[in-house]
């Protein structure tokens, strides 16, 4: 024998009564609305969370449910609510909402409506779902929210770009200002740790890669490196990266690294400024104790000679003695006039150090000093190499560029190797977007390690040469760094000699 147990009414009150239990034991709300085709609402099932969520009593969920619901919603978000009903009874898609209630013991919470619909045989959609308090996670979210913001905040104010890469693919993050401070945008190209590097300015890319290495080999607990970037724009500017491994596999290979990028050009301006400034302040100290030197070395020994010279012409009554005293005394006073001229010749140089600047033809300026010393040129067999470009220009003061020509080819002439043919070569070069002019020889060469440091300095010779006067290469330094630039030699006793000029002015 069976039994219908379906068709049994008491079963069926069973069950119910069991279903609502189980519903009631539910933390969220359950509930069950009824929307006919002109809007109206219906709540057809509340289990009792409605008392809890709403603070309400049974008393006001036995009136109206959907007006005690309507005075708890937040006055804000009614209108957006009743809208999110209507449009997924329209759609007969699924309800997922979010929206305020204002209780009088809690204050405002945040809740999460989420349904099923069904339409019945009259048209009207049935809501099945469950309402959720989700106002700690909404609480989180605003905290993260409000933490990017600070954060955000942060970064523009500090002029920080964050970038996050991934070793495995290659790949990089930049945040919006990490790219614009190379002039770039998320649009651009610019993911992969490789294209990062290109733009690297190459004499700074080996130190870069040595501290980030430095850091991945467990050396240092970050790494921080300053070098220049190549922006969107061309232009190179400072950068301070600071980074850290943040993850490693098994073996302690770094997985992904995060930091920081800095423009910091303006303060390595500041600092190249305050750099240049110092060696300005260092040479000028230079030219005073070469002015010291003259004053207490040369005059004092003219001096010295006049004063003996007299004490002898006075004391002596030997007429052929006094007469040499006199040549002497001559003698004397042309080199204290020698010596004068030098000294006025200096402090021309530097008290007109802004001279006026033209923009001068090298090749012109060359071609005339060798039209100068052609005699000299012809007398000692000299090998003219001219690779100078025929349109290479500089901003310079013209007699100073004379002066420099005439003084570097005259030496290179005195100074010629007596066993082979001289030859002088001119010929220019680029450094860090700046102009060299080389001017080489074959003559007889410089000790640089025994008088490197005595080499521009005034009344300084290396040659036993009958000519040398020792002023020539210290006035024509002087004459290079008023105009802004400076000077270096390279040379080998019995190969030759190179001084490279480098002209102040980028090239355009």
């Amino acid at each position: 024998m069976t039994t219908n147990l379906a068709a049994n009414p008491r079963f069926s009150a069973i069950q119910y009564n069991y279903h609502k239990r189980i519903l009631n034991l539910i933390p969220d709300l359950i509930f069950q609305i009824s929307v006919t085709a002109q809007h109206e609402f219906f709540f057809t099932y509340l289990n009792k969370s409605i008392i809890s969520f709403f603070e309400v009593n049974r008393f006001e969920i036995a009136g109206n449910p959907f007006e005690v619901i309507k005075n708890r919603v937040h006055p804000e978000d009614w209108d957006h609510f009743l809208q999110s009903i209507i449009k997924a009874k329209d759609s007969s898609d699924h309800w997922n909402h979010e929206f305020r209630v204002v209780l009088q013991t809690r204050g405002i919470l945040w809740f999460k409506a989420k349904a099923t619909i069904d339409i019945d045989e009259n048209g009207d959609a049935i809501f099945i779902g469950s309402l959720t308090d989700i106002t700690d996670i909404k609480q989180r979210e605003f905290r993260i929210i409000e933490s990017e913001a600070r954060y955000q905040f942060a970064l523009e104010a500090s002029n920080n770009g964050v970038w996050d890469y991934n070793v495995a693919t290659d790949r990089v993050y930049f945040s919006k200002e990490s790219l614009a401070i190379l002039d770039f945008d998320v649009s651009d190209n610019l993911v992969t740790n490789s294209k990062w590097d290109e733009r690297i300015h190459p004499d700074d890319y080996p130190q870069y890669k040595q501290e980030i290495a430095n850091h991945s080999n467990g050396q240092t607990s970050y790494f921080e490196n300053t070098k220049r970037v190549l922006t969107k724009n061309g232009v190179y500017r400072w950068i301070r990266s600071k980074g850290k491994v943040i993850e490693r596999d098994a073996q302690g290979n770094p997985l992904r690294i995060i930091g920081v990028h800095t423009d910091v050009t303006s303060e390595k301006e500041e600092e190249q400024a305050l750099q240049a400034h110092m060696e300005i302040i260092s040479k000028q100290n230079n030219r005073l104790l070469n002015f010291a030197h003259i004053v207490s070395h040369n005059l004092r020994s003219h001096t010295g000679n006049f004063k003996m010279l007299i004490n002898i012409i006075d004391e002596t009554d030997d007429p052929q003695q006094k007469e040499e005293c006199f040549g002497f005394l001559k003698t004397t006073s042309k080199a204290l006039s020698e010596t004068i001229d030098h000294l006025k010749e200096l402090v021309d140089i530097q008290s007109t150090i802004i001279h006026k600047k033209e923009n001068l033809n090298l090749n012109a300026f060359l071609n005339h000093t060798l039209e100068l010393l052609s005699k000299e040129i012809k007398d000692h067999n000299v090998n003219i190499v001219n690779l100078v470009d025929a349109n290479e220009t500089v901003q310079f003061n013209p007699a100073y560029l004379e002066s420099i020509f005439l003084n570097f080819t005259t030496n290179a002439i005195k100074y010629a190797h007596p066993e082979r043919q001289p030859e002088i070569r001119y010929s220019l070069q680029k450094e860090q977007g700046k102009l060299v002019l080389l001017i080489q020889d074959n003559g007889v060469g410089i000790n640089l390690e025994k008088y490197g440091e005595k080499l521009f300095g005034m009344y300084k010779t290396f040659h036993q040469h009958p000519n040398a006067r020792g002023i020539g290469l210290f006035i024509t330094k002087n004459q290079i760094e008023s105009m802004g630039g400076s000077i270096e030699v390279e040379s080998q006793v019995n190969v030759g000699t190179t001084f490279k000029i480098n002209f102040s002015n980028e090239i355009q």
